[in-house]
């Protein structure tokens, strides 16, 4: 793990996430453990309206999360139901909290690749639909990160679970004297709370 990086994993450790959200949460940790319980492989599509956004946050943070409790097989994706791009400035809040991020094109729709370890395989991170050729087709877990995502898509096709566990958008302060922090503090309530998922397997 990057030294940056395990820096901000230590502050998020000591944010703690509300009983309310823990038991909205709760299904999703019973979800990876029985899947780790039976040696199976874990895919995790986190959805989102756009992709753009707190989808992305969920997916790195998910996977960074796994990675730092020693979860093995886990592959995390995102998505959503229209396509339009990751927002730079979700890349620019990461690369503040300690990961290393190179944009790997230059089209309206970027692909970046996201690392939080020198070792490690990067995060490939780019706007696509859920159910895009990138990402798995059975098997997984779908987490919606939004209501307009959930509301919008009654049954995602090939998943296994359907978990709602829905962030505010930072979108709202877009272009305010406001949009550092809250963009900030999105990310970091996200990785708290993956933190607090991957805390509790066993």
């Amino acid at each position: 793990m990057f030294q940056n990086l395990s820096k901000t994993i230590e502050i998020i450790s000591q944010i703690s996430v509300s009983e309310e959200r823990k038991v909205g949460i709760q299904p999703l940790v019973e979800y990876i453990q029985k899947k780790v319980n039976s040696n199976e492989v874990i895919r995790l599509n986190f959805i989102c309206t756009h992709n753009s956004r707190r989808s992305h946050l969920s997916q790195i943070w998910a996977q960074t999360m796994a990675f730092h409790f020693g979860i093995k097989s886990i592959f995390c994706y995102s998505g959503g139901t229209e396509v339009t791009a990751m927002f730079p400035k979700v890349g620019e809040t990461l690369l503040n909290q300690g990961f290393e991020i190179q944009q790997l094109s230059e089209a309206e729709n970027p692909v970046y690749a996201i690392k939080y370890s020198e070792n490690e395989a990067p995060i490939i991170a780019f706007s696509k639909t859920y159910f895009d050729v990138f990402n798995p087709k059975t098997n997984f877990g779908a987490i919606m990160t939004c209501n307009s995502a959930d509301e919008g898509c009654p049954i995602v096709f090939g998943a296994e679970a359907r978990f709602p566990i829905k962030y505010e958008d930072p979108k709202a302060f877009d272009g305010t004297a406001e949009m550092n922090e809250k963009y900030t503090e999105r990310s970091l309530q996200i990785a708290s709370e993956m933190y607090y998922v991957f805390n509790q397997i066993k």
